[in-house]
């Protein structure tokens, strides 16, 4: 009797040569990778907001009312960047915030990430039928401003946190089944495809298990960079009334509730700006290197 032969598994191998490569294109990029530092000390303050906030988000100190950062005249170190019009630690606020907004923008565009892909890959595999349906219904909400399309959402779903993400899944949604679309066309002309559809693959094995992770580099670079868009529509949201409702401590909510003390106190509106524009800005750098390291046409020369 013939003796079993077993061959060695090469794919994990493979993999951690691919994670290599990536990490080694990916880190030639310093300013991508300072992002990325950056975003993962935001995601742990996030994630372990109740224990390193200094005092309740939602607390009123009324002897306290718009006291000024800790390091200027008439600060204290008890409110490091001072408190707001209502006795509320601003520096609490603001990380509760970044629990909020980066959950916000993590969900909203897993909302808009699923059904792009897979409304992409049914346009583009069966054009015959659904392509010109799904791609005219997108241009019409393309055609629409952004934050305008999600203000009539909201307005139609009603405002709060489930609402408003809901609404920039909406917003989003356009771009990834344009660029789904679009890849999966260019490998659909591609031989391995052939190949399958000659062995007998069927469209639903052919669309996720074959085409689909050949389209994911893209993908993954817009969804990051799409990470930073659901983020500033949420606080453009929350600046209007339409977003997460108080007393949460959202950016955008409470840029709202500080303009009119822009001019006598500047730290309460200063603050969520800032924190809004660093993470927006670390974001869309590590976007650029995701880009750099995925796509072989851009990867940088040593």
């Amino acid at each position: 009797m013939a003796e079993l032969q077993f061959t060695p598994s090469v794919a994990s191998p493979r993999s951690f040569l691919a994670l290599r490569e990536f990490w080694k294109q990916f880190s030639k990029n310093r300013g991508a990778v300072a992002a990325g530092s950056l975003l993962l000390v935001l995601l742990l303050i996030a994630v372990f907001a109740p224990w390193l906030v200094p005092h309740s988000p939602i607390e009123q100190y009324r002897d306290s009312v718009k006291i000024p950062p800790a390091w200027l005249a008439g600060g204290s170190w008890h409110f490091v960047l001072g408190t707001d019009e209502a006795g509320r630690d601003i520096l609490s606020r603001l990380m509760y915030g970044a629990r909020l907004s980066l959950f916000i923008g993590f969900v909203s565009v897993v909302l808009a990430l699923i059904p792009g892909i897979v409304l992409g890959l049914i346009a583009a595999f069966f054009a015959k039928w659904t392509d010109a349906p799904i791609m005219r219904s997108m241009d019409v909400l393309l055609a629409l401003p952004s934050l305008l399309l999600a203000v009539a959402v909201v307005a139609v779903l009603g405002p709060g946190l489930a609402n408003t993400m809901m609404a920039i899944g909406v917003v989003g949604l356009p771009g990834y089944v344009r660029l789904t679309r679009a890849s999966a066309l260019g490998e659909l002309q591609k031989d391995y495809v052939t190949a399958s559809r000659v062995a007998g693959a069927g469209s639903l094995r052919l669309m996720f298990s074959q085409v689909l992770p050949n389209c994911a580099a893209p993908l993954i670079v817009q969804g990051t960079l799409g990470f930073s868009t659901a983020i500033l529509d949420a606080a453009a949201l929350g600046f209007l009334g339409l977003g997460v409702q108080p007393p949460s401590a959202e950016w955008g909510a409470m840029l709202a509730s500080a303009r009119d003390y822009i001019d006598n106190a500047w730290w309460i509106v200063t603050m969520p700006g800032i924190a809004i524009l660093i993470t927006v800005l670390a974001i869309n750098l590590l976007g650029d290197g995701l880009r750099d390291a995925l796509d072989p046409k851009l990867k940088r020369m040593a």
